[in-house]
This record gives C-alpha cells, sequence and structure tokens, in this order.
C-alpha cells in the first residue's frame, strides 16, 4: 500500500482555525475521497496527529493498493479539481505552503 501525504506548511491565519477547519472538512475531504483508487482518506488538525508525525497544522493522508493507483489518481479530474479549492483555501485561511510526500510505509517519515 502507498500513501501521499499533503503536509500544510505554515501557520493558520489568526481568527481562522473555525473556518480553515470546516473548509477542510465540508469542501475538500469530500472532494479527495473521490480520487481514483483512494482506499482510505485520514485528515489530522495539530493537536490530532499520529505518534511521531510531523508537527503540521494540518496533514492530508490518502492509502491507494499501489503506486500504479496512485499514479492514476494524480491524473483524474477530482484531483484538478480539489488542487483548485486547495488553492483556495490557502489563500484565504492559512499562510504557508503544501508539502506532498509519498511513502509505501503507514507510519510518517519525519
Amino acid at each position: 500500500m502507498i500513501t501521499r501525504y499533503a503536509l500544510f506548511e505554515g501557520s493558520v491565519k489568526d481568527g481562522q482555525t473555525e473556518a480553515f477547519r470546516a473548509f477542510v472538512n465540508d469542501e475538500l475531504v469530500p472532494l479527495w475521497t473521490t480520487f481514483e483508487g483512494a482506499q482510505e482518506v485520514r485528515v489530522m488538525f495539530g493537536e490530532e496527529r499520529d505518534d511521531g508525525a510531523p508537527e503540521f497544522p494540518l496533514i492530508l493522508a490518502i492509502t491507494y493498493p499501489d503506486r500504479a493507483a496512485l499514479e492514476r489518481a494524480m491524473g483524474c479530474a477530482a484531483r484538478f479539481k480539489s488542487r483548485d479549492k486547495t488553492g483556495e483555501l490557502v489563500g484565504l485561511f492559512f499562510d504557508g505552503r503544501i508539502h506532498h510526500h509519498v511513502t509505501a510505509a503507514q507510519s510518517f517519515v519525519v
């Protein structure tokens, strides 16, 4: 199995924490679950992260059965729609950037 992590590097803008969480849960997660081949979508906000996970205000983890499925998902229409919505999120509620990391392990690499 392969997991692709999106690590939001930066910080939520002052006074925008609730709006940030609502946007992620209500707008982005439904899009991420439609990625072709996605088996599991997990979102962890900073205080909810797994032991050993890097300290970021938002971590997205999408698990695929194999690398070929992940590569197909990167070309699907839902991913492009999600990318546009994520850009909107970063601009409105977040100061920073998104770093993507792909690993074959089901754990975080620090």
